[in-house]
């Protein structure tokens, strides 16, 4: 099956999953031919996406994987709002195999964990664990990027300018674990971000890639 007939039969399924699951339920398909805009169609409400919003960060990490992406099932992370959602990411392939987008549905369970706080505390049972990641659904790629490094800027407790060559190959290697470089012109984007020439970054990659070896 060719890429548009995947997303063309998928775009009327996405309606049938969130009536299904209620308001509560956001479906969300993604081609990933198109990075900047990927999102192609959207049912229900909960993170905000729009079509042709940018894939976030989770997005980021199954296009990073390419091929070798697979299934994420049930994974709990929190909106910038504090909501927390449960999400499922599903990689979508054409008829030769190759990653071509994704299904994401997210479900808010916010209520559903305020709830069974109430009900751990009335019986005396440990509280669900809280989530300690936040995505970032904003719907611009250039955002996503930034909030991967704005996380990485609270973790060293300083701007990235002021980062030292070890501490921004611990940075650079985080955005490459995270994706962020299997994104086209992503290596100008980055070093500007950073305040280094691309050169330079090159020659973070290059190290990194030379300490795996």
């Amino acid at each position: 099956m060719s890429a548009d007939a995947v997303f063309a039969a998928l775009s009327p399924v996405i309606d049938g999953i969130v009536a299904t699951f209620g308001r509560s339920c956001e479906v969300v398909l993604h081609d990933y031919r198109d990075q900047e805009r990927s999102v192609v169609a959207v049912a229900g409400s909960v993170t905000g996406r729009e079509v042709g919003d940018a894939m976030s960060e989770i997005g980021l990490r199954v296009l990073a994987a390419g091929d070798e992406a697979t299934n994420e099932v049930g994974y709990i992370t929190r909106a910038h709002d504090g909501r927390v959602l449960k999400c499922t990411t599903l990689p979508l392939r054409d008829v030769d195999g190759t990653l071509i987008g994704a299904l994401c549905i997210n479900i808010d369970i916010s209520a559903i964990n305020r709830a069974t706080g109430v009900l751990s505390d009335l019986l005396g049972l440990s509280a669900l664990e809280e989530p300690s990641a936040t995505t970032n659904f904003s719907g611009d790629l250039d955002q996503v990027v930034d909030s991967l490094i704005e996380r990485a800027e609270r973790a060293h407790a300083v701007p990235v300018a002021a980062l030292g060559r070890d501490e921004r190959l611990v940075l650079v290697r985080s955005l490459h674990e995270a994706g962020v470089f299997a994104l086209r012109g992503a290596p100008g984007r980055i070093a500007a971000r950073l305040g280094i020439s691309r050169t330079g970054l090159y020659n973070d990659l290059a190290e990194l890639k030379k300490d795996t070896q």
